[in-house]
């Protein structure tokens, strides 16, 4: 059967079933037409109920006996069971009281007229929002089918006189350019050197066929001369690969493993024959730490594993393969592009450079332990040399006891501040949460640096509410970062100034803020604040600290599932504030 026989019957069959369709739709909406009728018959049954205990109401006088009262309740009952429109309820309920009186025997014959009135009103009231629920209704739904069924209509003529064009017409487009195609796919098929079309028809695509398969058959001599070196280039590459010290592991754009070295197999306890080619999908409900490299890849954090009794660190890098693809365009010009053809994910071992970190960590922190005993002391011999108790010294003296003094208070902070910083980068910083008052927390902190303050005439201002949301964080913590925030404000604040601590509710947060009036931080060194061992160059005429304050800081609030910044202008001072949630309910 020729193409142009085989695709008039498809669109004659295509056209029926537009046909069918169209007459199917338009019964529907008949159906939806008559059911848009229904919907108002709960709006007329209220009317009757109405006019029926209008009537009755009109044909009795008062005071009305019990059978007409039973009668009129009876109404007002199916009436209740009848609401559909807002605002209706209250009506019925407004009517029935309104009856109670009118029907109460105990009520007085001028307040049987104002309820028998108000009765009236309420079923008019009545009336009119039935009245206006049926009047809308049957507009919105006769808008909608009448809506429906031009849209149907329009369809499906058009429709038809598409199909109608194709059926005359599109069998001769199809048909005729086959015997082009035939050329074209030998020019864009020399790509693929193994596929074959075995068609037995006697129709123009057999003919497609035969020039199809003998395109490859010419192709696939070329195959074979260039398949050795291209199977040589192969094999050096996976030498390389396999000799490679970090786990390589390459992914088609299908995520099916491609090659896997030897390192990889290790690290992530698989088998290189039972993995090549399958996909990767498969393998993550097995393999945790695969599926931590795939959907984590993103993580900038190092994984830790335990190979062999030991533990090992890799630090995770994610490529995409890409490799270049041709697209001919018009006027047979060749467009060069890129696509993807897969990831790899390479884990390079840091363990050695962990291990080193982790010694440079513990020796500070042991370092900084025996330093700040011996400091202390030192602090504590200076004041007792300070006391006019122990003996009298001159002048001089007492400003090289208060150098002294100052010169161990610093580097006991230094030393303070470097055991804390070991333990953030051992892991072992113990949180104590618990729910507590961010005005409390504050008024610990200024309590802590109030005597430094009075020394230089600096006044400590809180604003806050008086009544706050409590906060689930570590008190002790979260009142340093505070002192430190307090510290660093006095030390670039002049004499006789003023630093402003804020409490504001944000929204789930409270907001901690220390504000002084200083000369301010340059936007240069604002980003570098929180970093380690950073500190903003002076004049001298403040000493610095160690750089580690706020970095310290910075881990302790986020360690509370915080957020930290600064907020400062040339002139005009500085803001450091803290994000801490509030408790939730």
């Amino acid at each position: 059967m020729k193409i142009k026989t085989k695709l008039r019957l498809g669109f004659g069959f295509l056209f029926l079933e537009i046909l069918f369709f169209g007459f199917i739709a338009l019964y529907y909406m008949n159906q939806i037409s008559i059911s848009a009728k229904v919907i108002l018959k709960d709006n007329y049954n209220t009317l009757t109920y109405t006019r029926a205990m209008r009537v009755i109401l009109d044909d009795n006088e008062l005071p009305l006996s019990l059978n007409v009262s039973a009668r009129f309740k009876a109404l007002l009952v199916k009436e209740r069971a009848n609401i559909t429109e807002k605002g209706e309820g209250q009506l019925v309920n407004e009517l029935n009281a309104a009856f109670d009186i009118v029907a109460s025997p105990s009520s007085s014959s001028e307040e049987k007229k104002i309820a028998l009135n108000n009765v009236r009103k309420h079923l008019e009231a009545i009336d009119r929002i039935n009245m206006g629920a049926i009047v809308r209704k049957n507009e919105v739904a006769q808008a909608a089918v009448e809506k429906a069924s031009l849209y149907l209509i329009t369809a499906a003529s058009f429709c038809f006189l598409v199909l109608f064009s194709f059926t005359v017409s599109f069998p001769g487009f199809v048909a005729n350019p086959l015997r082009e195609f035939s050329a074209a796919i030998e020019a864009i098929g020399r790509k693929n050197y193994k596929q074959r079309l075995e068609l037995d028809d006697s129709d123009e695509f057999s003919e497609l066929a035969k020039s199809f398969n003998e395109m490859v058959a010419r192709l696939n001599i070329w195959e074979n001369s260039n398949l050795a070196k291209i199977q040589s280039e192969k094999l050096r590459i996976e030498a390389i690969i396999e000799q490679m010290q970090d786990a390589i592991i390459g992914l088609n754009e299908k995520q099916e493993i491609l090659f896997i070295n030897k390192v990889a197999t290790q690290v992530l306890q698989l088998n290189e024959g039972q993995v090549i080619g399958v996909n990767v999908t498969s393998l993550l409900k097995k393999n945790d730490l695969l599926t931590q490299i795939i959907e984590e890849g993103k993580n900038a954090s190092p994984i830790k594993t335990y190979t062999g009794d030991k533990e090992s660190y890799f630090q995770l890098e994610k490529r995409e393969i890409l490799v270049p693809a041709y697209e001919e365009q018009e006027q047979h010009l060749i467009n060069q592009s890129v696509k993807t053809a897969g990831m790899v994910y390479i884990l390079k071992n840091i363990t050695q450079y962990k291990e080193l970190d982790e010694a440079k960590t513990n020796f500070i922190a042991t370092v900084s332990h025996e330093l700040k005993t011996p400091i202390s002391s030192i602090k504590m011999s200076i004041q007792l040399l300070d006391d006019e108790r122990v003996g009298g010294i001159n002048q001089e003296q007492k400003e090289l006891v208060a150098n002294i003094k100052e010169d161990c208070s610093r580097l006991l902070k230094i030393t303070s501040e470097l055991l804390n910083l070991a333990q953030v980068e051992t892991g072992n910083m113990q949180l104590n949460f618990i729910r507590a008052n961010p005005v409390d927390i504050v008024a610990y902190a200024i309590n802590a640096v109030r005597f430094q303050a009075e020394q230089r005439g600096i006044q400590l201002e809180l604003l806050s509410k008086d009544v706050l949301p409590l906060v689930d964080a570590d008190v002790e913590k979260t009142a340093w970062v505070l002192i430190n925030f307090l510290s660093n404000a006095l030390r670039y604040s002049s004499e006789k100034s003023k630093v402003v601590i804020q409490l504001v509710e944000k929204g789930d947060d409270i907001e901690f803020s220390v504000r002084d009036f200083g000369k301010g931080i340059e936007e240069q060194y604002q980003k570098h604040l929180f970093d380690r061992y950073f500190q903003v160059p002076t004049d001298g005429d403040n000493k610095s600290g160690s750089g580690l304050g706020l970095a310290i800081s910075k881990d302790f609030i986020e360690a509370e599932n915080g957020k930290i910044w600064v907020e400062s202008e040339i002139g005009k001072g500085s803001r450091f504030c803290f994000l801490l949630p509030r408790v939730s309910g």
